[in-house]
């Protein structure tokens, strides 16, 4: 009998990774664009961690005598104006993007949720004040608020974080909160309320993971913009700093400059600029249409 049972237990777990495996070919063929993205965000990832495996020279070398080269066999996407390896800077460039959004929406998302799980929870004078709060901050655009905070807190990783991750903050918090809304009025929750379940639990085990979805889609979607901001900041100087390589920074004051006699050194960052935040967008698309069983059957 155990063994009997034991076999049972096998072929349900076989049917179970068959009707998942089929469940993710359904989705790959009904989101076709979203499956390429994720691959695009995937091999991005990779060739980050594994930049000193991949990026063929130095992306800090100095090479006078290879200045401004176009892209040929032996640097294949050109050199810059002092004679460093475009691709490897790129390479090395996205350690930093990838870095530094992901640490942007922890920061972000953590604020966030926190934020939009309380207010919406407790209602009354503190959702009110905490709103308001809310909507001034969401006056500013985000690259405009990380510009402010990044000068204030001055420059560093850290501060980046920080900076981009409370830029993006307030828009999380209000679309969370728009869910709890909606959410603590159902049945459950006034039936744990009705049992003497504590607000934190309440809070715990009905709000958060019936918008752990949202907050899903909101991250992915979020990634994008976070390193979009980051981009920016390094433009204008204010994000990573030289010599460290970072999409933004390569596309600033030199990038510029030799815009017409190099294109290629402003040609390359700005598209895998554009890439990355498309793929994250699109693949952000996907896992709406997946987590939102609004969406499921409509497509």
């Amino acid at each position: 009998m155990a063994q009997a049972s034991g076999v049972e237990i096998g072929v349900r777990a076989r049917r179970g990774q068959t009707n998942r495996l089929a469940r993710l070919a359904r989705v790959a063929q009904r989101k076709p664009l979203g499956s390429i993205s994720f691959l695009v965000i995937l091999a991005i990832v990779i060739m980050a961690i594994a930049a000193p495996l991949v990026a063929p020279h130095d992306p800090n070398e100095l090479r006078p005598s290879a200045r401004l080269q176009a892209p040929n066999t032996t640097f294949l996407l050109g050199t810059d104006q002092v004679g460093r390896d475009v691709l490897s800077r790129l390479i090395y460039g996205a350690r930093v993007s990838i870095w530094v959004g992901i640490m942007a929406i922890v920061i972000g998302t953590g604020s966030g949720v926190v934020i939009g799980l309380v207010s919406g929870f407790a209602g009354g004078k503190l959702d009110l004040i905490v709103q308001r709060v809310v909507d001034a901050v969401l006056a500013f655009p985000g690259l405009i608020l990380a510009l402010v905070l990044v000068t204030v807190l001055g420059p560093g990783l850290e501060k980046l974080f920080i900076a981009v991750g409370v830029s993006i903050a307030p828009g999380q918090s209000r679309v969370v909160r728009s869910a709890v809304l909606s959410i603590k009025e159902n049945v459950y929750v006034e039936a744990g309320r009705a049992v003497g379940a504590t607000n934190t639990r309440l809070l715990l085990k009905y709000l958060l993971p019936n918008v752990m979805p949202i907050i899903i889609v909101l991250a992915s979607l979020l990634l994008g913009a976070a390193i979009l901001i980051e981009a920016g900041l390094s433009f204008l100087g204010l994000g990573v700093q030289p010599p460290t390589p970072s999409w933004g920074n390569m596309l600033s004051a030199e990038g510029r400059r030799y815009m017409e006699l190099a294109p290629w050194m402003a040609v390359f960052p700005g598209a895998c600029i554009m890439l990355v935040v498309l793929a994250f967008n699109l693949f952000g698309d996907m896992l709406r249409d997946i987590l939102d069983p609004r969406l499921r059957g409509s497509r």
